[in-house]
């Protein structure tokens, strides 16, 4: 039992105990698992914790004198930083150990994993010095760079079920920066920016995870500068509500930026709904392209002159949310039922059972998912800024970008 040594565990924690009789140490633990069995649910039973792994063996000092036993309680523990608080606050609430009165103190709680953070960093100064004393060239602050890369290097994290590589702040920052790898993540650390978080190199599906960050968090893609972040910023786009988008220099991927090329990208991002995707390709595909566009345009010319004329009061709203990234939902009589931001509008259209939205007018993105929920609850219109990658669109809809119905 409690094989895990305390050069092992994440924590150590740091006791006094102070008891009004002569005790050995096997009192001490066994009034420390007496005491607190049952005190919470068995995920915390101190046995249980040491069969398990999660805390290691309890290391007990005594001095023996004038019939009081004083002397020095050390529990190494795995568990996290909460549940380890938890722990030393239960071991602090023994007050008999045997048949005398006690009393048990918290003094502390080491971080071992800073400490030898701190050994690395101290050892490598002293390298450094000597170093300097043979007269050696050395370059200090490149190593020092170096050094603090893999130290950052180590404060990557996995993040929700996918295990997405993810800087230390994720979940401490209001907003967020979305990135296609791992090595971009550790780039971005280099020069302090620890709350970017990458795809998992998913290529075909966004992962569940950045769908939800997007919702609840202000959020910038930050793609590199060629034609695959193109279309991973058109993918993210169906499914996700992004607010900004950030590119590297063209031919540029994010991980190999400098500082100063990464802080000018993020300072010139621009809000989605101004962001167009260039793609490059060749002359004679722009040709293809341009002609496809022609039949398109042609194409919506003719179900425009079939169409029924949108509402005036569809217009009014088209003309003052262009730019708000909002949204507001309208009964049968376009009156306003509800304004929200674009990120919340498809879960707030699936909580409306209260009432029959009519129509739906958002500065965003009209997507599947838009478009499926307002199928679901019957809406009449769905009028978006631009229309996204759909694959099916409900009959009965009409369905208009803002360009559209001001046309």
């Amino acid at each position: 039992m409690g094989g895990m040594s305390p050069s092992a565990a994440k924590y150590i924690i740091h006791a006094s105990c102070e008891v009004d009789g002569m005790i050995d140490k096997s009192d001490v633990i066994g009034a420390i698992f007496g005491q607190t069995e049952g005190l919470f649910n068995e995920e915390y039973d101190f046995r249980s914790l040491l069969e398990k792994g999660r805390i290691g063996r309890i290391i007990v000092d005594l001095d023996v004198h004038d019939n009081r036993s004083v002397g020095k309680i050390l529990i190494p523990s795995n568990l996290d930083k909460a549940e380890t608080a938890l722990i030393a606050s239960i071991v602090e609430n023994v007050d008999r150990i045997g048949p005398y009165a006690a009393k048990i103190v918290l003094e502390g709680i080491d971080d071992t994993r800073m400490e030898k953070i701190n050994r690395v960093i101290t050892r490598a100064k002293e390298i450094l010095e000597d170093w300097d004393k043979k007269q050696q060239k050395v370059d200090v602050k490149e190593m020092l760079q170096d050094l603090l890369g893999k130290v950052r290097e180590a404060s990557v994290v996995q993040y929700g079920p996918e295990k997405l590589d993810a800087g230390p702040e994720i979940d401490a920052s209001d907003s967020i920066i979305i990135v296609e790898g791992r090595a971009d993540v550790l780039n971005l650390l280099r020069y302090d920016y620890r709350n970017a978080i990458s795809l998992g190199g998913a290529s075909e599906r966004v992962p569940k995870t950045i769908i939800e960050l997007c919702k609840t968090k202000e959020t910038t893609v930050f793609l590199d500068g060629d034609r695959g972040g193109d279309l991973i910023l058109k993918r993210l786009l169906e499914v996700a509500d992004v607010d900004f988008v950030a590119r590297a220099p063209q031919g540029k991927e994010v991980e190999e930026l400098t500082g100063k090329e990464i802080m000018k990208a993020l300072t010139s991002k621009v809000p989605v709904v101004q962001q167009v995707v260039q793609e490059r390709v060749s002359p004679n595909a722009q040709q293809q392209n341009l002609i496809q566009e022609q039949q398109a345009q042609q194409t919506r010319q003719s179900q425009s002159k079939q169409r029924s004329p949108v509402p005036e009061k569809i217009l009014n709203y088209v003309k003052n949310l262009n730019g708000t990234l909002e949204a507001v939902v309208l009964d049968n009589n376009f009156n306003e039922i509800a304004r929200v931001s674009v990120k919340e509008m498809a879960e707030r259209l699936q909580d409306m059972h209260m009432v029959n939205p009519y129509a739906v007018v958002f500065d965003g993105v009209i997507s599947q998912r838009i478009l499926d929920t307002s199928n679901e609850k019957s809406i009449q219109y769905v009028i978006g800024n631009r229309m996204g990658n759909i694959v099916r669109k409900p009959a009965g809809i009409v369905t208009m970008t803002f360009d559209e119905v001001s046309a």
